[in-house]
Formats: C-alpha cells, sequence, structure tokens
C-alpha cells in the first residue's frame, strides 16, 4: 500500500481542476475573440436614400422577413417560432422600437449581431439566426441593412421567449458550442476566380446563407465543413433540402445559366419547380434580386465541385402487385395532369419523367408533395402557378407508397421503391 495516496489524490484533483481552468479559458478566448473590435467599431458612413435603397435590397437577399416576420404579424416586428430539434427560438423584433426591437441598437451593434452573434448587452444569441454566415457579410452591407430598418415604422411587440430543452438554454452549453463550431470572419475573395462568381459566393455563403439548409449538420446542429452545399434534412420540417454539388439532386452545372436564373427568379424553369421552403426563398427573397446578382449566384452555383451523394443500399425489386396498385392510382389522380407517360405540361404542370425530385434519395421532397400539396411561389414572373392538391386526405401510407413507387420504377427511372413505414415518418 502506498504511504502516500492522500498527495496522490491532491495531485490528481489539482491536475483535472486545471485541465478544467484551461478549456474554461479556450472556451472564453473562442467567444471573445474579434468582439471588442466589432462592439467598439461605430459607423462613420452618412446614411443617405441611397444606403437606404441598397439596405432594403440586401435584406431582401438575406430573406431576413422571412424569419422576422410572425404569420399575420408586422413585418420584420419578430414573434415567429422557429422549430429546431433543441426547442423553439423566436426571432426578435428588427423594428426601431426603443424598448422591444433595435432602437436603441446602433450601427456597431447590429453588426456585432451580424459578424459576431452577440446581442447589443454582449448576450451570446443561439444560432438558429444564422450569424455562422452572416458573420461574412461585410460591414458596409451591415450599415446599409441597418440604416433601412431604423427607417421602418417602430412595433411595439416583445418577443416570447424561447423554450429551448435542457441543457440547450444554458449560457454555458452555448459558450462551448461557439467555441467548437463557430469562427468570426469576413468573405475573403479568390483572387482565381471571376468578379461574377466571388460576387456569387458572397451572396451565397454570406446573406443567402444557402448552406444553412443545403449542408449536413452534426449531432449538435452545426453544419459540416465535409458536407457544404452537399443536402441535408431540414430540422423539423419534414423536407430534405438536395445536394447543389450532385447532378442527380439539384445540381446544376450543366444546366444553361438562363435556367438557372429562371429557377431563382421565377421559381419555375424546364426542368422543374420549387416547392417547400425553397417555394419562399425564392417569393421572398431570389425573386427580387438584381439580373447581374442572379447571373453570379448561377456562375457560383455551377462552378461548385461536383460530389455525388452516395446511392441508397440496395433493396428488392418491388413488388409486381404494389407496382399494379401505383399504376392504377397514379391513372386516376395524376394522368390528367402530369400526362400518361409523366410529360407533363410545359408551364403549368411538371413532368414526372426524368424528373429529379421523384428519383432522389431520400424520396422525402416527393413524399411531402404527395401528402402536403405542391405549390410553387406566386412571382412577378410567373404570377399564377398551378398547385397540386394534397393527398394526405385520400390516400392512406400504403397508396402513398404505392404511387411513389410507381413513379420511382416508371419512364426508365430505377429509384428504390418507398416503403409505408417512410411515409408514415413523414405524416
Amino acid at each position: 500500500m502506498s504511504p502516500h495516496p492522500p498527495r496522490r489524490r491532491w495531485r490528481a484533483a489539482a491536475a483535472t481542476l486545471a485541465a478544467l481552468l484551461a478549456l474554461s479559458a479556450w472556451v472564453a478566448w473562442q467567444n471573445l475573440r474579434g468582439d471588442h473590435h466589432a462592439a467598439g467599431a461605430a459607423s462613420s458612413v452618412p446614411v443617405t436614400p441611397e444606403l437606404v435603397a441598397r439596405g432594403a435590397y440586401l435584406a431582401l437577399a438575406g430573406n431576413c422577413a422571412g424569419c422576422h416576420t410572425a404569420r399575420g404579424g408586422t413585418p420584420y416586428a419578430g414573434g415567429r417560432g422557429i422549430a429546431t430539434p433543441f426547442g423553439t427560438v423566436y426571432a426578435g423584433n428588427l423594428t426601431p422600437d426603443a424598448e422591444t426591437g433595435l432602437g436603441a441598437w446602433s450601427a456597431g451593434d447590429f453588426w456585432r449581431a451580424l459578424h459576431n452573434g452577440r446581442s447589443r448587452s454582449g448576450r451570446l444569441l443561439v444560432p438558429a439566426f444564422p450569424y455562422p454566415h452572416y458573420t461574412q457579410v461585410t460591414r458596409a452591407d451591415a450599415d446599409a441593412m441597418f440604416a433601412w430598418l431604423r427607417t421602418l415604422p417602430a412595433v411595439r411587440q416583445p418577443n416570447p421567449a424561447h423554450t429551448l430543452r435542457f441543457p440547450y438554454d444554458s449560457t454555458l452549453v452555448l459558450a462551448v458550442w461557439r467555441a467548437l463550431f463557430f469562427r468570426p470572419g469576413e468573405f475573403e475573395a479568390r483572387p482565381d476566380q471571376s468578379a461574377e462568381w466571388n460576387r456569387g459566393a458572397y451572396l451565397a455563403q454570406g446573406l443567402g446563407h444557402c448552406a444553412a439548409c443545403h449542408a449536413g449538420r452534426n449531432l449538435l446542429g452545426a453544419t459540416r465543413d465535409d458536407a457544404a452545399l452537399a443536402g441535408g434534412a431540414i430540422p423539423q420540417q419534414n423536407w430534405y433540402a438536395p445536394s447543389l454539388a450532385d447532378p442527380a439532386q439539384a445540381g446544376v452545372a450543366h444546366w444553361p445559366r438562363a435556367d438557372v436564373v429562371a429557377l431563382l427568379q421565377t421559381g419555375v424553369a424546364p426542368q422543374g419547380s420549387v416547392l417547400g421552403p425553397m417555394a419562399e426563398v425564392v417569393f421572398r427573397s431570389t425573386q427580387h434580386l438584381h439580373a447581374a446578382d442572379l447571373e453570379a449566384i448561377a456562375v457560383y452555383l455551377q462552378a461548385l465541385p461536383q460530389r455525388p451523394v452516395p446511392p441508397p443500399a440496395a433493396r428488392e425489386a418491388p413488388d409486381p402487385a404494389v407496382l399494379t396498385e401505383g399504376a392504377r392510382l397514379y391513372e386516376r389522380d395524376c394522368s390528367d395532369c402530369h400526362g400518361a407517360q409523366g410529360q407533363g405540361l410545359p408551364g403549368a404542370y411538371p413532368a414526372l419523367a426524368g424528373n429529379r425530385t421523384v428519383t432522389m434519395d431520400p424520396p422525402t421532397n416527393l413524399l411531402r408533395a404527395i401528402l402536403a400539396g405542391g405549390f410553387p411561389p406566386t412571382t412577378a414572373g410567373h404570377p399564377q402557378p398551378h398547385g397540386m392538391p394534397p393527398f394526405q386526405g385520400r390516400l392512406n401510407p400504403g397508396e402513398v407508397a404505392a404511387v411513389a413507387t410507381y413513379l420511382r420504377q416508371s419512364w426508365g427511372h430505377q429509384a428504390p421503391a418507398v416503403l409505408p413505414q417512410e411515409v408514415l415518418r413523414l405524416r
């Protein structure tokens, strides 16, 4: 038996304490790096009508109203609940009300929120507010947006408290998350790319925050660098944001550039229509962008390195009886619009033959369209889109799986069958 067990225990305790102190110091340093600059930086840019107009345009590019407007509420007055796997976060009031909005904020405070993810008081902001992407926004663009927000009518509307589950409601846990997954920084133009590519990258990576949906996430909700724009499930919404780097999903590298622009501007292209969350993005944001910026985003998206998503595990061939039932349902409920051969009607009903939403894995978006309906956005360039009614009340899960399987096995398609339990998960 050792003659000095208490001494060894004290040494172990001291080592543990030292490790904890070092870890705490590292977390604190990671959360404070660069913050003194953002917090103390005042704006010397004069507020002009041109600056305000640019700020309004940039707010559209960032789709700020999409989160900061409650259903039926005043635009930008906050109060909309954003469901996450960790609880519900409520978007704040961006109007210049002195008590419940940004009325007491300075341009430096606003820049700090975008760049460092901190509120005016220094409180850490939860990353449902996409500051891991907004950190790339330039100070000049932040000042322009703030100048425009100051012109909105002030709305007194206190924000509901977030309802995050333990331990995600802890500031300490948030600080550790930020230390692990967030680094403030600005967009750096690549000299080996054109000015147009760099503009598109700046809009897509920063204000457009495309990766907030189109990237895989780890178990703690942080976007994975190894899965940037490679597709991912949209938390709590039961939609899948397809990979922008895979031609079998949402990659557009081989599209005519005009078709990419048309999809972002009108929601419709010869290859298909946007649905679900992307329809809202087109409606609230991209349809309002200048032609030059849409062209720049198209240039950037078409230049993404191609990374096909690995195919799913092989499944058994679908039961012929399932295909027969799916064909019957398609003839009854779908063929009048989409055609007997899935050819659709250009400008009205999308073709299903060769449609990537039909053959994509996972089949989430196909099932969501069948269950909840498909509604492209109303845009200036396509003011009267044709929608598809929901079939959730007409078809049971087995029937939905049957018609989806039929679509995925018809007209040359060879996508795996859909199982009824996959439909149940989305209902």
